[in-house]
């Protein structure tokens, strides 16, 4: 694993956002085409936007999935993955994206929609994983304490009241009563599995969990701590992000 900070959120972007094009060119070139995993949240919009205003890839040759979206929630509901990723990369790329396999948080039965994707992962593999990482340091909607040893790629799970309540915080939902209390997550294992992996953390607000994930040993009570064993992950912070991570190397020096 590779960290790499940035003065700004702007600049963390357009750097993660350089890798994550090489690595969608290197699929392609390598074996025809790429397949993409695509993360959301807040802590996404500068690097997705700076990802689709890139020229040269060719999206007619990519396949893409994406991390995680909740139970229950219907593709056209303000605060769904779906809607988002419809938005803000697949509506915004030319040509078009060849294949998109979203999760469907409102498919009768969870169980079985984990089932569909996990045959779809299994078909095409995974390329590269663009991911964040949680205010308590869940890597998608896996949350503390992980689990690491699952041989599920996608799985149902109940989520931390600290993500639901980041949820509140970061305006997608006007209170805690209406996020949904299960979601539809890739499993670590499965994002593991990519070839390679860029994650994007920008802000004060991730500085602890980037501090617990990236400071410490790797631990199911920080999930995104996982990426450490991944050689081929590459981790993008902003200044403020960083900003606990570096005064504790400061300290240990």
């Amino acid at each position: 694993m590779q960290i790499n900070v940035f003065k700004t959120e702007e600049d963390m972007a357009a750097a993660a956002a350089e890798t994550a094009a090489r690595e969608l060119r290197s699929a392609i070139e390598r074996r025809g085409r790429a397949t993409f995993v695509a993360a959301t949240g807040s802590s996404q919009f500068t690097f997705l936007a700076a990802l689709t205003r890139i020229p040269d890839i060719e999206w007619s040759r990519t396949t893409m999935f994406h991390l995680d979206e909740y139970v229950g929630i219907g593709a056209d509901h303000p605060a769904s993955f779906r809607r988002y990723l419809n938005e803000r990369l697949v509506s915004r790329v030319t040509p078009g994206i060849g294949e998109v396999h979203l999760i469907r948080g409102d498919a009768p039965d969870p169980a079985e929609e984990c089932r569909r994707l996990e045959a779809l992962v299994r078909r095409n593999g995974v390329d590269v994983a663009f991911v964040g990482v949680g205010e308590n340091g869940h890597l998608a909607f896996n949350e503390p304490p992980a689990d690491f040893d699952t041989r599920s790629v996608f799985q149902v799970v109940e989520l931390d009241k600290r993500s639901r309540r980041q949820q509140v915080g970061e305006g997608w939902f006007s209170d805690l009563e209406e996020v949904p209390r299960k979601a539809i997550t890739m499993t670590v294992p499965a994002i593991l599995s990519a070839s390679a992996i860029v994650c994007t953390v920008p802000g004060a607000r991730k500085a602890a969990a980037v501090l617990d994930c990236f400071g410490g040993p790797v631990s199911r009570r920080h999930p995104a701590s996982a990426l450490q064993g991944h050689d081929a992950t590459t981790v993008y912070l902003d200044r403020a992000a960083a900003a606990e991570l570096e005064s504790a190397s400061r300290g240990a020096e």
